[in-house]
């Protein structure tokens, strides 16, 4: 017996080539968000190739782990979506083979890769992230690349201000400069003007050379003086030059940083480290905790001293509570010792101790700051190594939904699977941020947080596996509008067409006693069911009431229908058409639970509101019986116009 059957190779074959490119497509999308995201850090910075290339590297091994539950959940939309509209699926469903037989080998496969994406998450993204990190870091310590524009102001040198009028690209000759030099403070400020000037980077990429020609260099002097009338004037000073060059410090070399800097991110730890991390962080936690709790023991809770011979007296020997609180309030009466104080003295001790309470306060407020931090850190470890795993199951999770999407929504390609995918990854996203957020800061317990998006869509993929399996119609759009009209209760008109071949002629002589007996029956109800009146909440909830009379009544006129519609008289069928569609059990809840009926008869406001509903479904189904007791007498009379 083959292990791997034909079926297996097809259906893997359909999904490994779509799932290929699904997730470079992925890949791309994430990495171009990526790249949007840190745009200012690469433009401007005169970055190498090899920088870049290091960059764009690590960057894509960094997002791969969220490529790929994004690019199984679309590849398995679209293969199987194939496979439906091709009827693919419906060949092997014909042959005897259910459809999650079919999705096995497409399981097993979504749990290799869930294996993967753990192992790349826990050894080589780890390593990803931290080089890349440090290359964001060190891009944005590095100096922009030097460009100067016309016609405004440039601060891109620090220490420096320039201003050119017009510059001349091929031989890099600025004209009509203005400079504001603040390199040396600003007490000692320096503008320079030149008619032509021109900017060179050293070899060394440490220094900039500016060159200028016939210009002058204006400089404010350090103190001030007074003038023989009186007037202050601060003195400056003035040169002006044919040449001049300037020597500034520019350094624009890509310096990268030390890695080790980074070592304690919690995204560049695999779970080893991870652990040791959080067990560190626990172990001071506790070490600093026991030091406050000791430092406030003995400064705002002092244990009295006590002689020696006292002390080894109170270890030894066993005292009662009552007997100690007894001399213990014998030895200190607190009320005396209040009455014996002055108002004054009262009004200080009070303040000294309220000036008391509010240092302590703060001591602890301040030393809460420092608890808060130290758990804040630990939680981020928590969630990185919590996010290693829930990252690998989503991979087995997302072909779960995916794949009974696609064979349920039976359509290929890029169009409908790709929309679709994008709002279950959406939905997915928003969940599992908002988890992961309450627990980043402490407001939902971290497990929770982080396992919610798996908690929701594990039972989601079961379903829709289920409904999927048994040929459901979860996304026949008909089945759901036609469930909204029965439930507001828009009524329905009959469409009875003449047909073309008639097997059978109607028994008129029946259908003439049917008449008769149907307009009976409709006019008996109607006397003893007082539609019109208001049903009673009480009997309407909490009683077992089933109209079985206008279901046998309804099910009686539409088999009188069903007769009547093999006559070849225009008439009649235009009477029939005439005849309303009553609904039969909307005015009751019968189709209710017990249980769950007496439940929305307790909760008040939905209770009101379904009780209003059975009276207006009352109200619809009183006219629906006149009009089928007016309708069925012009039918008798039809019928005894074509006898004749």
């Amino acid at each position: 017996m083959r292990i791997v059957k034909r079926l297996d190779l097809f259906v893997l074959e359909k999904f490994i080539v779509i799932f290929f490119g699904s997730f470079f497509i992925t890949l791309f999308v994430y990495m171009m968000q990526f790249t949007w995201r840190y745009v200012d850090e690469l433009i401007g910075k005169g970055l190498t190739l090899d920088i870049l290339a290091e960059f764009y590297w690590y960057m894509s091994l960094t997002l791969v782990p969220n490529s790929l539950p994004l690019a199984i959940l679309l590849a398995s939309l679209i293969s199987f979506g194939n496979m439906g509209e091709r009827l693919e699926l419906l060949a092997i469903r014909a042959a005897g083979v259910s459809l999650f037989r079919t999705m096995l080998p497409g399981i097993l496969l979504s749990a290799g890769f869930a294996v993967l994406s753990f192992h790349f998450m826990n050894k080589i993204a780890p390593e990803s992230q931290l080089k890349l990190r440090t290359l964001l870091y060190s891009m944005k310590l590095t100096s922009p690349a030097l460009e100067i524009p016309e016609g405004q102001f440039y601060n891109g040198v620090p220490g420096l201000n320039f201003y050119v009028k017009e510059k001349e690209v091929s031989t890099g000759k600025l004209y009509d400069v203005m400079i504001y030099k603040t390199d040396q403070g600003f007490e000692r400020a320096q503008i320079v003007v030149a008619d032509s000037a021109r900017l060179e980077m050293t070899t060394d990429r440490l220094h900039l050379v500016l060159d200028l020609w016939g210009g002058e260099q204006f400089e404010n002097l350090q103190g001030a003086g007074a003038d023989q009338l009186g007037r202050l004037y601060k003195p400056y000073d003035r040169e002006t030059f044919g040449y001049k060059r300037f020597l500034i410090d520019f350094d624009s070399n890509f310096e990268k940083m030390d890695e080790d800097q980074l070592r304690t991110m919690a995204t560049a730890m695999n779970l080893q480290e991870l652990d040791a991390g959080i067990d560190s962080i626990n172990t001071m936690l506790d070490s600093i905790s026991h030091g406050y709790y000791l430092q406030a023991s003995e400064r705002y809770f002092p244990r009295p001293q006590l002689p020696a011979a006292q002390e080894n007296r109170l270890k030894t020997a066993f005292r009662p509570a009552a007997e100690r609180s007894a001399k213990a309030e014998a030895a200190v009466n607190f009320d005396s010792l209040v009455a014996h104080q002055s108002p004054e003295q009262m009004q200080q001790a009070r303040s000294a101790a309220r000036a008391h309470i509010e240092g302590f306060r703060s001591e602890l407020e301040w030393k809460s700051v420092v608890i808060e931090d130290g758990d804040y850190f630990a939680r981020r470890y928590r969630i990185e190594w919590h996010t290693k795993f829930a990252r690998a199951v989503s991979c087995l999770l997302f072909f779960l939904i995916g794949a009974p999407l696609g064979a349920i929504i039976r359509k290929g390609g890029l169009g409908m699977p790709a929309v679709v995918s994008v709002i279950v990854f959406v939905i997915y996203y928003s969940i599992d941020t908002s988890g992961m957020k309450m627990a980043r800061d402490g407001s939902w317990n971290l497990f929770y947080g982080m396992w919610v998006s798996t908690c929701v869509l594990a039972p989601t993929g079961i379903w829709l596996t289920y409904k999927s399996n048994n040929d459901s119609v979860v996304f026949n759009i008909d089945t759901y509008i036609s469930a909204l009209v029965r439930f507001i209760g828009i009524p329905t008109k009959r469409h009875i067409p003449r047909k073309e071949v008639i097997i059978h002629t109607p028994d008129y002589e029946a259908a003439t006693a049917a008449c008769e007996q149907l307009a009976a029956d409709i006019r008996r109800y109607e006397k003893r069911a007082h539609l019109k009146a208001a049903p009673s909440y009480l009997r309407l909830f909490f009683s077992n009431h089933k109209d079985e009379v206008m279901v046998d009544v309804c099910e009686r006129l539409e088999a009188l229908v069903e007769e009547l519609s093999n006559t070849r008289d225009d008439q009649m069928l235009h009477e029939l058409n005439q005849l309303p569609v009553p609904y039969a059990r909307a005015h009751t809840l019968s189709r209710l639970h017990p249980r769950l009926r007496q439940a929305c008869g307790v909760v008040l406001p939905l209770g009101l509101i379904l009780w209003g509903r059975c009276w207006r479904f009352r109200l619809r189904l009183h006219r629906d019986l006149r009009q089928t007791e007016r309708t069925l007498m012009r039918l008798r009379g039809r019928i005894q116009t074509i006898k004749e």
